[in-house]
């Protein structure tokens, strides 16, 4: 058949009528459509770029969605959206109310399992087959693990499990050197000489009792084709190794691997990025890293560890300059915080720099290896609260609930980046007891760092703005919001505003005198309401028979879906607009 060179098939059971030598169009034609796409917005440009063969073969050749295909991550899988009945939704990928940027079961029936965070897949592929295997079943599942994913320890555990059984899995090894940032660790080091082909390299995956075949090239179709087309004939758990480039076609992505990522807008001819708009306040994530810089020079005790994140977090510097003392230690959440606790008994202070959402995965160790033994770790939770377009894997709202019931544990929240600063400043300057600090993504108010830092009056709170008969008590970065909303409001000069600070341990003389003096109080936060720091005020006036009334704002009983962080705050009712009418209703109500 004659083929546009811009046709991409809508479904795979039509991409199979095709023949083979069609694929390379089709495959210019993907990636065309991916680099268009996200040249006008935000998305995870380099990772899909690197699989568009990968996704033509895998689809040509198994009978999806028969046959399951589990992405991780799933950052992976824009050509398996284009071609699996979205393509003309594609464009409102990662939009509000659009199509998730990772795959979601809700949203396709070949997107079999959602996969936003990275080395779940050998575990949900072996999972469905094992229990498909009592029915006799021929499905065959697939785990493309890429980006680094391999290296987590749930893969591992997947691996070692895996090449003890006889189901029908084929892990796809997408080894492309990368995560967001360049991999890291020995295996990344065995892979290396596997492609190199050094003589006499054991092999990793037959040690474990796994049939391997490869290093194969992941950009060669025909290949590729062949490579899968043998595998489909084979049963039981195996590896097949290929070897891509992250950014394949867009010279710039593949030239700069970690600023094409996710690298917001660009011209999608040339691929040289946008100027970035002209905001003249910096991030949170660049003020957190130049300050802990600033004090690994001054302090020699700090330490510094991040689980893949060096890029995100603000630590390239201190890697770099500190390599003794700083460390990426790969997709390993649980691994970084235990690590941190062995530094902490060596009179070391470990600040364990960790994304919110990535936090969650590390919590038995949190609980057993910091906090039962009271070990000085610091966690600086990064993207506290709503995130925007990376969606509900990614928000950040569940980390207060989850840590609050710890015993041991302090919660700090600051209120803009200024008090983050003076946070850090206070932090190092000696603690005896494990800390989270959470600060959110984004920007913050300053327009430089400063490095002249104030120490922090410890487990105290702040008023911000003075009142007559209602309270609202912020916390962490919903003060602006908050302040905003007040400026605007009615009859606000009613109104005081604090700043809550300490989740844990609470401000009770703070507590205590807005209790005392007010007819009713508000709680704003950007985290879930249930657990939150507006239960631990609950908690605090029922253990102390306070009666006022309470009103809690924050995140509801609900996964919050993907879209623009402003969109998002407005349908929550959390940004000023939303907070204003929430705090006239609720002064109407107690007020007349």
């Amino acid at each position: 058949m004659s083929m546009d060179k811009s046709y991409i098939p809508e479904y795979p059971d039509e991409l199979r009528q095709l023949a083979p030598e069609a694929l390379t169009e089709i495959a210019k034609a993907l990636r065309a459509t991916i680099i268009e796409t996200l040249s006008k917005g935000e998305g995870h440009l380099g990772s899909s770029l690197g699989t568009v063969e990968l996704t033509l073969a895998l689809h040509y050749v198994f009978s999806t969605p028969n046959d399951i295909l589990i992405w991780d991550v799933g950052h992976q899988a824009y050509s398996h959206k284009l071609l699996t009945g979205r393509k003309n939704t594609f464009d409102s990928l990662r939009q509000f109310n659009g199509i998730s940027g990772f795959p979601n079961r809700a949203e396709s029936v070949f997107d079999a399992f959602g996969t936003g965070h990275a080395g779940t897949s050998i575990s949900a592929a072996l999972g469905m087959a094992l229990s498909r295997q009592a029915q006799n079943s021929n499905q065959h599942h697939i785990a493309v693990v890429g980006d680094a994913s391999i290296v987590t320890g749930m893969a591992f555990e997947a691996l070692n499990h895996l090449g003890t059984t006889t189901a029908n899995v084929l892990v796809i090894l997408n080894d492309n050197t990368m995560g967001i940032d360049p991999s890291v660790g020995a295996l990344k080091s065995y892979f290396e000489s596997v492609k190199n082909d050094i003589p006499s390299t054991p092999n990793f995956f037959k040690s474990l009792n796994l049939d391997y075949s490869g290093p194969i090239d992941g950009h060669n179709i025909p290949k590729l084709l062949k490579a899968l087309s043998n595998q489909k004939e084979k049963k039981g758990p195996r590896v097949l190794h290929i070897v891509t480039k992250k950014g394949k076609g867009l010279p710039p992505a593949e030239n700069q691997q970690v600023t094409y990522h996710a690298p917001g807008k660009f011209d999608p001819l040339t691929g040289k990025l946008n100027p970035p708009e002209q905001i003249e306040k910096i991030k949170y994530q660049e003020v957190f890293g130049k300050t802990l810089l600033e004090l690994i020079k001054k302090n020699p005790k700090i330490m510094a560890i991040t689980p893949a994140m060096p890029t995100g977090s603000g630590l390239v510097e201190c890697i770099e300059q500190y390599p003794d003392r700083c460390f990426d230690v790969g997709i390993a959440e649980q691994h970084a915080v235990s690590l941190a606790a062995g530094m902490a008994t060596t009179d070391r202070l470990p600040f364990c720099i960790i994304y919110s959402t990535f936090l969650q995965r590390a919590y038995d160790q949190i609980i057993h290896d910091v906090a039962l033994q009271n070990l000085p770790v610091v966690f600086c939770i990064d993207r506290a609260g709503l995130v925007g377009h990376d969606g509900p894997t990614h928000h950040g709202v569940f980390d207060i609930a989850f840590l609050r019931g710890i015993p041991n544990l302090q919660i700090i929240a600051p209120r803009n980046a200024r008090e983050l600063q003076n946070t850090l400043y206070t932090i190092q300057k000696g603690i005896s007891s494990p800390v989270a600090l959470r600060f959110p993504r984004g920007y913050s108010e300053l327009e430089s760092v400063n490095h002249s830092y104030e120490l922090l009056s410890w487990g105290k709170g702040w008023q911000l703005k003075e009142g007559t008969k209602l309270a609202v008590i912020s916390v962490g970065n919903t003060a602006e919001n908050v302040a905003l909303a007040l400026e605007n409001g009615v009859d606000t000069e009613e109104i005081a505003h604090y700043d809550l600070r300490f989740i844990k341990p609470l401000d009770t003389i703070l507590l205590h005198s807005i209790f005392k003096f007010y007819k009713g109080i508000i709680c704003v936060e950007e985290g879930i309401i249930k657990g939150g720091a507006g239960s631990a005020i609950l908690e605090f006036a029922a253990e102390n028979g306070y009666t006022i009334p309470i009103e809690l704002i924050g995140i509801p009983d609900q996964f919050i879906h993907h879209g623009n962080y402003n969109i998002l705050t407005s349908e929550l009712g959390l940004d000023p607009k939303g907070l204003s009418k929430k705090i006239d209703q609720f002064r109407n109500k107690i007020l007349g």
